[in-house]
């Protein structure tokens, strides 16, 4: 697998990466955490404009897409029901989102992200359970409760090697 950054040839087959997670998620009991339209087109565009877009490639094709953004976000400022496990500079992964048909890539993703920085902190809804596992078994630690995009509750999570 290679990960690089997106361009904005890569819009189409990102949205459709994006599409299929949707429905994948809706029909793994998760229909809340992205809805019909999360992430949509102007949030990978910007996500572009910002060089915070990767792709995760495998055989040629795009086979996964997440944001990697190094520095604070505003919405991890406040925590509730516990604690990061530290304060010190950290880079966020959002928006994860693999081809259901490519196992492994989310686990790459991860794997890459933490070979770039050595403190990630990163949110999921309480019925992404697939996400969950993973986040565990990679070894963050479950660290309380933040409130994303306007309000919307989100289980947070810590890694610091």
């Amino acid at each position: 697998m290679v990960i690089k950054r997106s361009t904005i040839d890569d819009l189409n087959e990102i949205l459709e990466v994006y599409k299929a997670a949707r429905i994948f998620m809706q029909n793994s009991g998760n229909p809340s955490q992205w809805g019909d339209s999360y992430p949509d087109k102007d949030t990978v565009l910007n996500d572009i404009k910002l060089n915070q877009s990767y792709v995760c490639f495998c055989d040629g094709k795009i086979a996964g897409v997440f944001a990697f953004i190094n520095g604070p976000d505003k919405d991890y400022d406040v925590i509730e029901d516990g604690n990061w496990l530290n304060e010190k500079p950290y880079a966020v992964m959002h928006r994860l989102a693999v081809r259901v048909f490519n196992k492994g890539v989310a686990s790459s993703c991860l794997d890459w992200c933490l070979s770039n920085v050595n403190n990630i902190r990163i949110d999921t809804h309480k019925s992404n359970i697939p996400m969950q596992k993973l986040l565990l078994k990679k070894g963050f630690v479950q660290c309380g409760t933040v409130y994303v995009r306007g309000g919307k509750e989100r289980i947070a999570f810590q890694k610091s090697v």
